[in-house]
């Protein structure tokens, strides 16, 4: 886990006047000095590469998470998601509402088609608006990218992949705080996933 100061602000290319008036905060990780933390430990990294952000997580069990040090209330965020190594059985995704570590929602997708929506408060980590993780099969499968979007408005959490809504949870514990990425390893580590794009946009 790593906490970030994200100093990557400025214009956003090819973007419309309309779609820049919604925009909060913005990295395609482009500038290697753009204020995202890089770092290595037991062979896990987070590190610019091949203008992405890599998370690459080689400690079964765990998930790495990052966070720009921003506050928000009722956004919308949306990142690129690709694998580019390690087991389909993993998990990578979005964070929102992130109080420090202990508090936060999670909006996970893997690489072998499963999503989920998940809270952690208080350091206890249970799944929200469904018992298990789920199956979709608009899911992209192993190394092919994926668009993922977390709605955090109000009390509704909503994931949507590729353009469509996957889950809805409901939820009032947790009403602002910061955004971030994750990825994560089961039982194989090697997780190895690779983040562009990165928006904050209004609800």
């Amino acid at each position: 886990m790593i906490l970030m100061i994200c100093t990557a602000c400025g214009g956003l290319p090819g973007a419309s006047s309309q779609d820049k008036t919604d925009l909060l905060f913005w990295d395609d990780f482009s500038d290697p000095g753009s204020g995202w933390q890089v770092w290595s430990r037991s062979g896990s990294i987070v590190e610019y590469a091949n203008g992405g952000l890599r998370i690459m997580v080689n400690e079964p069990q765990f998930d790495f998470w990052s966070v720009p040090g921003q506050r928000f209330g009722d956004i919308r965020i949306e990142v690129d998601a690709t694998k580019v190594g390690g087991p389909d059985d993993n998990d990578f995704g979005i964070l929102c509402r992130y109080q420090g570590e202990g508090n936060f929602y999670v909006f996970w997708i893997s690489s072998d088609g499963y999503f989920g929506i998940g809270k952690m408060k208080e350091n206890q980590l249970s799944l929200i608006g469904s018992s298990q993780l789920q199956y979709s099969a608009d899911i992209r499968r192993g190394q092919q990218t994926n668009h993922l979007r977390a709605d955090c408005v109000r009390e509704s959490l909503v994931l949507y992949v590729n353009g469509k809504k996957l889950i809805e949870a409901l939820d009032r514990d947790l009403m602002t705080g910061d955004v971030g990425l994750v990825a994560g390893a089961f039982d194989v580590p090697g997780t190895d996933i690779l983040f562009d794009n990165f928006l904050v946009r209004k609800p």
